[in-house]
């Protein structure tokens, strides 16, 4: 910001209407939120719904505000309504905007500068929601105390150490298991995706040592192992949310490196049953009750294939026949069995009122004979 506006008491508002010409409405929540010089203990209402609400404790360096992908270090305070302690954080490290904190946090420390202490209230959509998490209960509202340390750029994969590479993938993953349990699956498939990006490069990092020119096969081996963990538990998110074809690749890639995978297997077969390809998921279960003869759960899956597969070739069957005219629907056939018994009471009307006929005129030629 210009430093004589900012010395003659403008604001960042100011500087931003009158310096870049640009109209904004410095009373609008957001708007609000997204400046950096709003007064030291001012409540901002980020949403403006009252959802995620921030005020400033103590400033920090102006124009230090961490962008989504750098490293913060936090000290986080979570407290209660009833002023009750249930989060307590010294030098927490998280990558911003990649789901490691409640997502409240994640948005609202992304308004924060370097130096920065801020009371930060998160609603419980926001939060932990209807889950809660011990000892926070469902539906709470809570209240942090958050100072942002530092604020570092995200370091090149790169440039990073096959440990450290796993390391921050690891902890991705976990982070991805634990939004998979309370069903966020959205923010758990945003965190395997990440801790691939850590396990794909394989080019030689700056860190190793001298001796070392390239990334060894041990060490290719171990990111590989790590690579199917991902995989199959970003396949098993992407079958929640019904994305069939997005979890069979990242089943294959799985499958590609070792064929025999139980976990891939079952979720290949899974993924082609939602997707009605009984015959190929009959196939995959075939093959994994030969492995593993003792899983019932196979036995199981085989016979509900089956079943469905009978009953889909009745289904052809049928539709040939009709196809080709060989079965009339059901309507043309209760009208033709309705025309078939008129037919027939019709023909016996017929017939009784000829023999009646005959027997009235037999009668009629007795009489006459023996009466002339």
């Amino acid at each position: 910001m210009d430093e004589n506006m900012m010395s003659q008491g403008g604001t960042q508002a100011d500087f931003i209407r009158e310096e870049l010409n640009f109209n904004i409405d410095s009373e609008d929540p957001v708007t609000k939120a997204s400046l950096n010089d709003h007064p030291v203990d001012e409540w901002i209402d980020i949403f403006g719904n009252g959802q995620l609400k921030k005020r400033v404790i103590r400033k920090g360096e102006n124009g230090t505000r961490p962008n989504r992908g750098d490293i913060c270090t936090l000290n986080i305070t979570g407290k209660l309504e009833d002023s009750k302690v249930v989060e307590e954080y010294e030098n927490l490290v998280i990558q911003l905007g990649d789901m490691e904190v409640i997502q409240g946090l994640d948005l609202a420390i992304a308004l924060m500068d370097v130096g920065e202490v801020a009371e930060i209230v998160v609603d419980p959509r926001f939060a932990y929601g209807k889950h809660g998490k011990r000892p926070i209960p469902p539906d709470a509202t809570i209240i942090y105390t958050v100072e942002l340390k530092t604020s570092e750029l995200e370091p090149e994969i790169e440039m990073l150490s096959i440990n450290q590479r796993r390391e921050i993938s690891n902890k991705k993953r976990e982070r991805g298991n634990w939004w998979f349990t309370r069903m966020e699956l959205p923010f758990a498939i945003q965190c395997y995706r990440k801790a691939l990006e850590y396990l794909s490069s394989t080019k030689s990092s700056t860190n190793q040592s001298e001796e070392e020119e390239s990334v060894s096969d041990a060490e290719l081996q171990i990111l590989l192992e790590d690579r199917i963990k991902v995989h199959n538990n970003l396949a098993a998110a992407l079958i929640k949310t019904e994305a069939y074809d997005a979890a069979l690749e990242n089943v294959e890639h799985v499958l590609r490196c070792q064929p025999q995978n139980v976990k891939a297997l079952f979720r290949k077969g899974t993924i082609l049953r939602l997707k009605g390809e009984y015959a190929k998921a009959y196939a995959i279960f075939t093959e994994m009750q030969k492995l593993n003869p003792d899983m019932k759960i196979f036995t199981t899956e085989l016979i509900t294939l089956k079943d469905k597969i009978t009953k889909n070739a009745e289904k052809e069957k049928q539709l040939y026949r009709k196809m080709l005219g060989v079965v009339q629907d059901k309507n043309s056939s209760k009208d033709g069995k309705a025309d078939d018994k008129s037919k027939r009471e019709f023909a016996k009307g017929v017939l009784w009122t000829l023999i009646g006929a005959a027997s009235v005129a037999a009668i009629s030629i007795f009489i006459h004979r023996f009466t002339s």
